[in-house]
């Protein structure tokens, strides 16, 4: 492992925090300055860097011979394609059934 394993661990892990408390309105501080929109672009942003830094440092085929990293990545991939499905569902929908 070297410095930059570490560090596309680090923004692969910090996507996941500010993408989700984006998309679900509440506030945390992020490299964007504090908001929702922000919050979402930040997480997205730290998961493309993530994509960037894996891909120059092991290539796609570094996919294959690091599964922890591509597990990771399958969660938090799944994860944004159904982060806005989830918020409706326990938030948005219940927040109805209350009214």
């Amino acid at each position: 492992m070297n410095f930059i394993d570490f560090l596309t661990g680090a923004l692969l892990m910090n996507a996941m925090p500010h993408y989700v408390l984006g998309v679900w309105k509440a506030q945390m501080l992020s490299g964007f300055g504090i908001g929702n929109t922000r919050n979402v672009i930040w997480g997205l942003a730290n998961a493309v860097a993530a994509f960037v830094l894996f891909i120059y440092n092991h290539g796609f085929d570094g996919f294959v011979t690091h599964p922890i990293f591509a597990g990771a990545a399958f969660i938090l991939v799944v994860f944004l394609g159904t982060s806005w499905f989830w918020q409706w569902w326990f938030y948005t929908r219940n927040k109805q059934k209350v009214s």
